[in-house]
């Protein structure tokens, strides 16, 4: 049987060691000390297994026990269990050698630690006994004279064996010919007096003494570089490796020539140099390929041209840059080029690191490095002759261009025009040549205009801008123009270059664009871009006048009725009458703008300095404004009444940001159509205020739901006699920094914000992965759980499917599931509704109608909804032995259930005279609070199995 010492001052927390290994199967002979000496007394009085120790035991610290342990069964493993040590002293604890540890609070650990621990300790015992067992063998075995020779005479590099003095006692013929000594000639002989050179010899000597000294010598199995002297007297490098025999007193040397191996590395530096400094110094970029094109070697240069550094050597590959062919192409160029060893010149494009593009000749040619076929290029930046070139190309078709172009002498005096200009002016080359520039002056630009630009031209060497010109016709139009002086070599202006375009149709574009980008095309109001930049100026005025300000927020009520109803176009020409009406209410000074649909914004600007004074000035011009929409319009014969909600924030001093007030008037706008409509309210800081946080908890929740957060807690379901028979599972909300949150605070939300699908799918997995953790436990294996639905999740389409889905997924019992459905979820799509439900409980789910008797009920559905069960809303058990009419309610509904063949459970039973009142009525299946509160799964198994042991009592909650 298992020993175990268990060094534990608290009984029960001895207890609590023991019931944990006995609920997993271990039963071993445990032995309790809580003193020093009762420690060491147990340690000499017999052999354990293993120790499990807390760390603070009065008056015995760990360390002097551990200590104790080490000392009297230095292999005996040791477990630390304690409450209080941190992870860093439990980290150091491990490294002096204690095996695991485990904090008392989560010793569900504790069997499989142990297992794992005797198991490590007795590989490591084996391991011990087998390594003891290989060494006698070997010492054994090296002491047979037969093994040595066949070791000493097969061997490829020189052995030879050495006594503590230093004198050779054996060499194998492979010592012979390495050194070319005869074994005769040198047995008992000095070893470096053989074969160290003499300016070595008294280093030598010096080191052997220092082994004989130290009882660890630190040369020993390891490989050494030297010098050694060969009988002809020269000197070559080798590698020896000395070891120590104990059992023989002896050393003994492994020699191995390498000569050959020094020289290579001495060639493979040189050529390392070589190309090291071919790479450094090359101005073009130099880059080795492999032939899958990986970049095996490269020049600074190159490097530079791409923007990497050398830590892409060995890892780009010619494909990441190059940008002009595809790799099967490359690839077939560079085969060829190292299977022919030929030679290429061609351009190609590269791109850089950055993305940008860089044109490049390539000089590429194939080579062969220690047997392997590489291709070898340089590549040289030909970008600036590319420019050169392509500049000029353009010089010479850039004068018969699609612009006008116009060339004269320093005097104005036309010397030059193109096919351009003839076609925008009408004059021909013939008008045109010898003329002064004047010839296409428009006269809309005065003398000061043309000064100006002459003497922009001629300070900064050329004027861009746009300028009205006159045609041949005398038609004006608008053009681009471009000024150029042309200096000679002394600095003096010999030319000057005009280019210029028609750009007629572009201003009518402008203006069209103009339009439609800042104004809105129905009713030609600004709209919400223009009105950004008309609220930006009335801020910056406000500020800078010490003047108030208001924003108006107009939606038109009900307008969606008379749209529909109507017609649109009826709809736009009532939202131009309006447009009319609001733009004759207010200043020019003042913006009114339409940003969409039946919503209009009023900027009014220089307002009263004192923020009261001019929110009674904004209040008197909102009343006008009701006043002035609420008068009839008569559209195409008909008379037709609507009304406006009006939301009105001021600004001033202490400006918000233009989305910020778009925001605030928003919501004032909406007090105003929870006041009734046809009304204005001011903006309320704390609605936003209250927004705001809403907000960040849908935020909150969201990131919650991806992140886990949620968990179920379970409320226990009894019957008649109070047996459990199951639970009802409620959603809780565990948030990182306010805790748990309440169902009534995150489940609206989920609701209004839709993320009641993404919870309400997590709760179906949740609750299907607990029935499948019950199934799996005989006692509770009977148990089902209730799920509450919501209207959107039952509402979607594949709503089944997802459920069935979860189901086989998990591998829960649908038969141990029950899905609870509101009566508001039956208010629309009856038919749907009831093919859904039909559909599963053809699987094998069960329906509860939950708080039935609250909202809308109609004998005619329930009879043809496959229900199981109707649950009593607790808001008629809470008073149902104070008011009679709950009393009847409850009554009635069990009866209806009755006459229906449903089952009845009721909610919220917190007292055993509701549970009496109740089980008189008919009602047997209960849950509240009498009962117990909704509990975590852990509190739920243990209250679980209570009950089921007949251990729980009514009234008496976990």
């Amino acid at each position: 049987m298992l020993a175990v010492l268990a060094i534990e001052d608290n009984l029960a927390d001895f207890l609590l060691l023991q019931r944990h290994c006995k609920r997993d199967g271990l039963e071993p002979d445990w032995h309790r000390v809580e003193q020093l000496d009762q420690l060491q007394d147990a340690m000499r009085q017999r052999k354990w297994d293993l120790v499990i120790s807390d760390f603070h035991v009065p008056g015995m610290e760990f360390i002097e026990s551990y200590k104790v342990i080490r000392r009297l069964d230095p292999d005996l493993p040791v477990i630390l269990v304690s409450g209080h040590v941190g992870e860093e002293t439990a980290v150091q604890l491990m490294k002096l050698g204690v095996r695991d540890f485990l904090l008392k609070d989560n010793l569900n650990r504790l069997v499989p630690v142990i297992t794992k621990t005797l198991q490590e300790t007795s590989e490591v015992r084996s391991r011990r006994e087998a390594d003891a067992k290989l060494e006698a063998a070997i010492i054994k075995l090296k002491k047979s004279e037969e093994f040595q020779s066949a070791i000493l005479n097969s061997a490829i590099d020189a052995i030879v064996t050495v006594t503590e003095g230093g004198l050779i006692e054996s060499c194998n013929p492979a010592f012979e010919n390495t050194f070319g000594f005869q074994q005769a000639t040198i047995i008992g002989k000095d070893l470096a007096e053989v074969i160290i050179p003499p300016r070595y010899r008294a280093a030598h000597n010096e080191g052997l003494a220092r082994l004989l000294r130290s009882e660890q010598p630190r040369v020993l199995g390891k490989r050494l570089e030297v010098s050694a002297l060969h009988a002809n007297g020269s000197e070559f490098p080798v590698e020896i490796i000395i070891t120590y025999l104990p059992g023989v007193g002896c050393y003994t040397a492994f020699i191995h020539d390498i000569s050959e191996r020094k020289q290579a590395e001495r060639n493979a530096e040189r050529e390392r140099i070589r190309l090291s400094t071919i790479l450094k110094t090359a101005s073009d970029g130099i880059h080795i390929l492999d032939h899958d094109g990986l970049l095996v070697e490269a020049s600074e240069a190159f490097l530079n041209i791409l923007g990497y550094d050398d830590s892409v050597i060995g890892k780009l590959r010619v494909a990441d840059w190059d940008a002009q062919d595809q790799w099967p192409v490359i690839k077939q160029r560079n085969d060829e080029l190292i299977a022919t060893r030929g030679r290429a010149i061609f351009e190609t494009l590269h791109r850089r690191r950055d993305g940008s593009l860089v044109c490049v000749e390539i000089s590429a040619s194939g080579i062969e490095i220690e047997g392997k076929g590489y291709l070898y290029a340089s590549s040289r930046d030909i970008s600036d002759r590319k420019h050169a070139e392509s500049e000029q190309r353009l010089a010479a078709a850039s004068f018969e261009s699609s612009d006008g172009m116009v060339i004269s002498d320093a005097n104005r005096t036309i010397l030059r025009v193109n096919q351009a200009f003839t076609t925008i002016t009408g004059y021909s080359v013939a008008e045109s040549v010898g003329k002064s520039t004047n010839l296409l002056k428009s006269g809309c630009h005065d003398d000061a205009f043309y000064a100006a630009m002459w003497n922009a031209i001629n300070r900064e060497g050329s004027w861009k801008g746009e300028i009205w010109n006159r045609r041949k016709n005398g038609e004006i139009y608008p053009e681009s123009l471009t000024i150029t002086a042309v200096k000679d070599a002394s600095g003096q202006t010999s030319h000057y270059v005009g280019t210029f375009r028609d750009i007629t149709q572009r201003k009518a574009v402008e203006e069209q664009v103009k339009e439609l980008a800042f104004f809105d095309p129905l009713t030609h109001l600004p709209n919400r871009r223009l009105l950004r930049d008309r609220l930006h100026q009335a801020l910056a005025a406000s500020s800078r006048h010490e003047r108030e300000g208001a924003l108006f927020f107009i939606d038109l009520d009900n307008f969606k009725t008379i749209n529909d109803t109507q017609g649109h176009d009826q709809g736009d020409i009532m939202l131009q009458e309006v447009a009319r009406r609001l733009t004759n209410s207010f200043r020019e000074a003042d913006t009114v703008a339409r940003i969409g649909g039946d919503e209009f914004v009023v900027v009014l600007a220089d307002l009263c300095g004192n923020p009261g004074d001019a929110a009674a000035q904004a209040k008197l011009v909102g009343e006008k404004v009701l006043m002035v929409l609420g008068e009839p319009y008569l559209i195409s014969g008909n008379l037709f009444r609507i009304t406006p909600s009006i939301g009105i924030t001021l600004f001033g001093k202490l400006q918000d940001s233009i989305d910020e007030l778009m925001k605030q008037a928003d919501i004032a706008m909406y007090q105003a159509k929870a006041a009734g409509r046809n009304t204005l309210r001011f903006f309320d800081p704390d609605l936003q205020a209250a927004i705001k946080a809403r907000a960040s908890l849908e935020t909150d929740l969201r990131r919650g739901i991806q992140d886990d957060q949620v968990l179920l807690y379970y409320q226990p379901q009894v019957d008649g006699p109070g047996r459990l028979t199951g639970a009802e599972a409620l959603v809780r909300w565990k948030h990182p920094v306010r805790g748990l949150v309440s169902p009534a605070e995150f489940i609206p939300l989920a609701e209004e914000s839709g993320l009641i699908l993404s919870l309400g799918l997590r709760v179906l997995e949740m609750g299907c992965a607990q029935v499948v953790a019950w199934a799996n436990q005989p006692e509770m294996a009977q148990l089902s759980l209730a799920l509450n639905v919501s209207a959107k999740q039952f509402h979607q389409a594949d709503f089944v499917e997802q459920l069935l889905e979860v189901v086989t997924k998990t591998g829960a019992n649908p038969r141990r599931l029950k899905l609870e459905l509101t009566e508001s979820m039956l208010l629309e799509n009856i038919d749907e509704i009831i093919a859904k439900m039909a559909r599963l409980k053809e699987v094998g789910f069960s329906f509860s109608l939950d708080d039935f008797g609250t909202g809308y009920s109609s004998l005619s559905y329930l009879k043809r909804l496959p229900l199981s069960q109707l649950k009593i809303d607790q808001s008629f058990v809470r008073d149902i032995l104070n008011d009679p009419n709950d009393a009847a309610i409850a009554r009635t509904i069990v009866g209806l259930a009755d006459s229906l063949g449903l089952g009845v459970i009721a909610e919220g039973v917190e007292t055993l005279e509701q549970r009496d009142f109740l089980d008189k009525a008919g009602c047997h299946a209960y849950q509240g609070y009498f009962f117990s509160r909704p509990l975590p799964p852990d509190a739920f198994a243990e209250f679980a199995w209570k009950s089921l042991t007949g251990q729980a009592q009514p009234g008496s909650t976990l």
